[in-house]
């Protein structure tokens, strides 16, 4: 058993500190976040404590203002509160846990830790976030007790969104302090934990600030421009479309050049030392303060008709945004292939410029890797995780290696001269064919052998709680199949997983098949989104050819889909994630309960497409937000209605599972998960837990609609839009149409509306809307580009 952290004190408003703070309130922990005084106050400043606090309470408020946010939902910020370390470090006397952020000084960090010495209770564990310094000097003058309780949490930036979480120990960090944190870490941060050793930059910054210098050192060595390397280090190897310069951009040089330079003073006994040494031009930039984004500048810069320029690294100077087209036109192919390990692959076979460059690049980024095993870690996974849950890679260094080939990628390397560890040599020359096997083994170049890979249970696929070796039910769109434990589980398999006929079809057996035959059935899908939404290609051709009863009954079709859903006799629960939009989203109001990842971003947004919501949104949305409504309650339900109809209207996405529960897209009750990796195990439990409690379906429920009164209310605001110029007409035609669904039609006052009234309203202002001349010349527009008929 281990301690709970239920308060956290963050000392260092800056911009891990804030965010480090914004992301333990996302958590539900209460933060104490500190930071110094500012030093240039008069002495009648002085006096005054909102003055004194004046750093902490501005990093809160930056980190309100972040784009990407820092906060779920801005309600969080409410658990954070500020202070000063001259007047307010005592209160550290009362927290669990305390982060340092502070400036990357050794000093000023030693002066810290032995003031809270002095402070902290006798359970409480210290943290520095430090991204290179040593524990061992850090903790120099602190007491033996203090130092079982201090390791290292490298959080890296944005801390919200970056997986990765690395934990260092020192060598009197107690097992007890790092198991604390490793849990709290994982369970409640959603963190993924990687354990490095207290050596300069740990693991990812290691590797990753390695491969970037490769990068521009072999780009000086080659001739080749900014923007050709970005075309080969992008995608196409595996790596986020920032690539390596435009990275930089966003990570700022001067952050960038302070982990390299970290490594070359640091690492006076490391082979590559001289890769980590900055090249004259990238100095220069610094000087100049050009540092990417946050100076609107660096390797890249917007001019100022809003075209690209790239500072071309021969003479210093912006130029406008080129490179070779040979390359761009290889790595744009390259880039369509859906596999990484296959985009890798054909890179690196190249002949010509960009996989002579990729593979100078990735083999001593590879042999780079293999030779810091048992430096930087023991482990290969660990390595592995780090570059992708702190650099976005999708493959790490070692599982690179396996998708070119363990033994003809070490055969060219040593063809090449590149040094490799006799770890290397002694696993090829064990017989093995690749660091990881399909058994779930791995092998430890520090044993030289295979050893079963740890793997947290929680952390299973969808693909591997199946059970048997076909789908329950099967076809081009879905597939269902038998998670275990009485659970049947849905995926989809269309392009992003759009709904579209096929998919409805498998969700109505689906769930006549979980009524017959098990206790329960989980949507979950895979790839990048749940879902974008309906495809819409059906209801574009049949508005075309003026085929309103077929359109009318392909609408009917997906409300009767997410009616059965509704109301099926098992518990129905989803698990959304990424883009869930309109039909996705429609699909998710239908169920009883939703397990949604953190980052979840919900909305109905087929106004999008001259359209409104056709699957049962509107009616779900708005009855969700009537239901809330306490019996005898004396309530204007044109409030409710009129929120409703701004959310749809304004097709309002919540960006995040927090923000969705916010806006009624997901209940309050309904479940987040942190860590993406734990969605599924945790939605079939859910599902489970709801089996198991008495599980009974909802009965059909009417509410109060305002009617004509609450039509012409509406109306008035969206004339009012449009009058303005702030809405076209056609925007008007949706939003009106949008009203009279909402507030139950037209004919009278205010009346109780049954489910089947609103959907008949619904089916119909939808039908109406693709015969509007906007909307199809939109749809056509769409069908002609090729654009994603998508709402």
């Amino acid at each position: 058993m281990t301690t709970p952290i239920r308060s956290v004190c963050v000392i260092g408003g800056g911009v891990m500190g804030s965010g480090i703070a914004a992301h333990l309130a996302n958590a539900g922990v209460r933060v104490l976040l500190l930071d110094i005084v500012p030093p240039n106050l008069t002495d009648a400043e002085r006096k005054d404590k909102k003055n004194r606090d004046r750093f902490a309470a501005g990093g809160l408020e930056k980190a309100l203002k972040a784009r990407p946010a820092a906060f779920f939902h801005p309600s969080f910020a409410n658990l954070v509160r500020t202070g000063n370390t001259e007047d307010d470090l005592e209160l550290a006397k009362d927290v669990d846990l305390v982060i340092e952020a502070i400036i990357e000084k050794l000093e000023p960090k030693k002066a810290l830790f032995a003031r809270l010495e002095k402070i902290v209770a006798p359970h409480t564990i210290i943290a520095s976030n430090t991204s290179g310094l040593r524990i061992a000097k850090m903790t120099e003058d602190l007491g033996a007790d203090l130092k079982k309780r201090f390791l290292v949490m490298h959080f890296f930036n944005p801390v919200r969104y970056m997986k990765l979480l690395e934990l260092v120990a020192g060598p009197d960090t107690s097992k007890e302090t790092l198991e604390t944190i490793r849990r709290f870490g994982e369970d409640k941060l959603g963190k993924g934990v990687v354990f490095g050793k207290d050596t300069p930059n740990f693991v990812g910054n290691r590797i990753g600030a390695h491969s970037m210098m490769v990068a521009i050192h072999q780009m000086l060595a080659d001739g080749l421009a900014p923007e050709d390397v970005d075309n080969i280090t992008g995608v196409p190897m595996g790596h986020p479309k920032s690539a390596s310069f435009r990275t930089a951009d966003l990570v700022g040089l001067d952050t960038f050049g302070h982990v390299a330079e970290n490594c070359y003073t640091s690492l006076t006994e490391d082979e590559d030392r001289d890769v980590f040494k900055l090249p004259d031009f990238v100095k220069k930039m610094i000087e100049k303060g050009q540092l990417g984004d946050k100076s609107k500048g660096g390797f890249y810069k917007k001019g100022a008709d809003k075209s690209i320029n790239t500072l071309d690294p021969t003479t210093g100077e912006y130029r406008p945004k080129g490179g070779d087209e040979a390359i761009a036109k290889l790595t744009k192919g390259i880039s369509k292939i859906e596999s990484p390990a296959d985009r890798l692959k054909k890179l690196v076979a190249d002949q010509g410029k960009a996989g002579t460059y990729a593979w100078k690049v990735i083999s001593r980024s590879l042999a780079y890797s293999a030779r810091r095993i048992g430096e930087i870690s023991d482990d290969i996974t660990a390595v592995d995780d780090a570059m992708k849950w702190g650099y976005n890679w999708e493959l790490g260094p070692f599982e690179s290696w396996d998708a070119l080939g363990f033994v003809e990628t070490v055969e060219r390397m040593e063809k090449d001269g590149i040094k490799l560890p006799a770890s290397i040599a002694k696993m090829k020359a064990s017989g093995a064919k690749s660091f990881y096997t399909a058994d779930g083994r791995v092998f430890d170049l520090t044993k030289g052998e295979y050893v079963q890979r740890q793997v947290d249970p929680r952390n299973k696929t969808v693909v591997q709680l199946r059970k048997g070796s076909s789908p329950v039910l099967k076809n081009d769109g879905a597939e269902a199949w038998d998670l275990g434990d009485g659970v049947l589980g849905v995926t989809f398999k269309t392009k992003a997983n759009s709904l579209d006929t096929e998919v409805g079809q498998i969700l109505n057996d689906a769930v006549a098949e979980a009524e017959k035959n098990f206790r329960a059935l989980v949507i979950a899908n895979q790839g990048e989104h749940f879902s974008v939404g309906a495809n819409l290609f059906l209801v574009v051709m049949a508005a075309q050819a003026k085929e309103w009863d077929k359109l009318r009954d392909m609408v009917g079709g997906l409300q009767a889909t997410v009616q059965r859903m509704r109301y099926a006799t098992v518990p129905v629960v989803a698990a959304p994630y990424g883009m869930t939009l309109g039909g996705g989203l429609e699909v998710c109001l239908a169920c009883d309960a939703v397990q949604a990842a953190a980052e979840t971003y919900s909305g109905l947004v087929e106004v999008g497409v001259g359209v409104i919501p056709g699957g049962g949104g509107n009616m779900n949305l708005l009855w969700r937000a009537l239901d809330g409504v306490i019996e005898g309650a004396s309530l204007n339900t044109l409030e409710i209605v009129t929120q409703v109809f701004k959310n749809i209207a304004l097709a309002k996405v919540a960006t995040s599972a927090d923000e969705a529960k916010m806006l009624g897209y997901f209940k309050k009750s309904d479940g987040v998960s942190f860590d993406r990796a734990r969605q599924v195990t945790e939605a079939k439990a859910r599902a489970i837990g709801m089996a198991e409690s008495g599980y009974h379906p909802p009965t059909p429920r009417r509410h109060v609609l305002p009617g004509e009164s609450g039509i012409a209310t509406l109306s008035m605001m969206v004339d009012t839009l449009v009058a303005g110029g702030y809405a076209t007409e056609h925007d008007g035609t949706i939003a009106r149409k949008l009203a009279t669904v909402l507030c139950g039609g037209r004919g009278g006052n205010a009346r109780p509306v049954t489910e089947e009234e609103i959907l008949e309203l619904e089916r119909e202002a939808f039908v109406s809307l693709c015969g509007e001349p906007k909307t199809q010349e939109r749809m056509q527009y769409m069908l002609m580009n090729n654009k994603p008929l998508r709402n």
